[in-house]
């Protein structure tokens, strides 16, 4: 696994994934405040990409909306755009119906574009389900995100090997995870505040499948990630959530980015063998910001 976080003010020469034809699913989804509460105020959605009726999971005015493929996987050179757009004061809760699966890719990779936009005040919690890789899949996602200083956003992923007919694991082509995020300044610019990039790769030849060595994901299977960006994320904080994040059978480790327009980024890796411990460790940290910040419970979306 190669994995690296940029903060503000660094280059990098990572490029954008190349476009692999038009998209299979399209969903755009703008949220704003009103009557005490948030709604949508926009919905598009075209393809094998749609939401479900939307929900409030308690009195806070949060929406939430559940994204739904019908198709139940990606596939080779299919392409999933994403758009969302969270309005000045309002709050969006935004999961999946179950988790997105990557079959085989043959002559081209799978991908999902993200476009996310936060305006003053806004608040976004983005807690999808597991990503699994199956054999022979390549999938990259490439996620853009501009905040507002005075957003917040709360973001969690996990990625996991999937079953072979061998029951072999580790038999995926490769995983691109890119991550940029700009805070909007005074005139409109937006600086960057961190670039994130997760790149797993199996060996190939004597060593086939193998990502579990030293330097790569350390003996475990599982990946997890949290990244969080507010005014109020800072040394304090990421101690915080490494003390939560010690109790569970994981490597888990907090970096800080840079402060830019006043916010600050957080991200938060973990390494595990199973989903259901990353689901505990990352659900025990977004409980703690839920509580503290918010006054909520934490998340209990009772899919299964």
């Amino acid at each position: 696994m190669s994995t690296s976080t940029t903060a503000a003010g660094a280059r990098s020469t990572a490029a954008p994934a190349a476009a692999v034809g038009s998209p299979m699913g399209e969903l755009r989804l703008r949220v704003a405040r009103h009557g005490g509460r948030s709604v949508a105020v926009h919905q598009f959605h075209q393809g094998a990409l749609r939401v479900l009726r939307p929900h409030y999971l308690d009195d806070s005015g949060q929406l939430g909306y559940v994204m739904v493929n019908p198709g139940g996987a990606y596939l080779g050179a299919d392409l999933y755009v994403i758009d969302v757009e969270v309005e000045a004061g309002a709050s969006l809760l935004l999961t999946t119906q179950s988790a997105t699966k990557i079959y085989r890719t043959p002559g081209s990779f799978a991908e999902q574009r993200m476009s996310i936009r936060l305006g003053e005040g806004a608040r976004l919690e983005l807690a999808p389900d597991q990503l699994i890789a199956y054999r022979e899949a390549s999938y990259r996602q490439d996620t853009r995100i501009t905040v507002h200083p005075a957003s917040s956003l709360v973001m969690s992923e996990i990625v996991t090997p999937g079953w072979s007919p061998e029951r072999t694991a580790f038999q995926y082509e490769e995983l691109r995870l890119r991550t940029e995020i700009r805070v909007e300044g005074p005139t409109g610019e937006a600086g960057l505040l961190a670039l994130d990039n997760v790149l797993v790769k199996p060996r190939r030849g004597a060593q086939a499948g193998n990502v579990t060595g030293l330097g790569f994901m350390e003996g475990r299977s599982h990946l997890g990630s949290l990244l969080v960006v507010d005014a109020r994320v800072d040394q304090a904080l990421a101690d915080e959530l490494h003390a939560l994040a010690a109790p569970h059978d994981a490597l888990a480790g907090v970096s800080l980015t840079a402060t830019v327009g006043g916010t600050t980024g957080l991200v938060l890796r973990a390494l595990s063998d199973n989903t259901e411990e990353l689901n505990r460790l990352l659900g025990a940290c977004t409980a703690h910001l839920r509580k503290h910040w918010y006054g909520q419970e934490p998340l209990n979306l009772r899919k299964y």
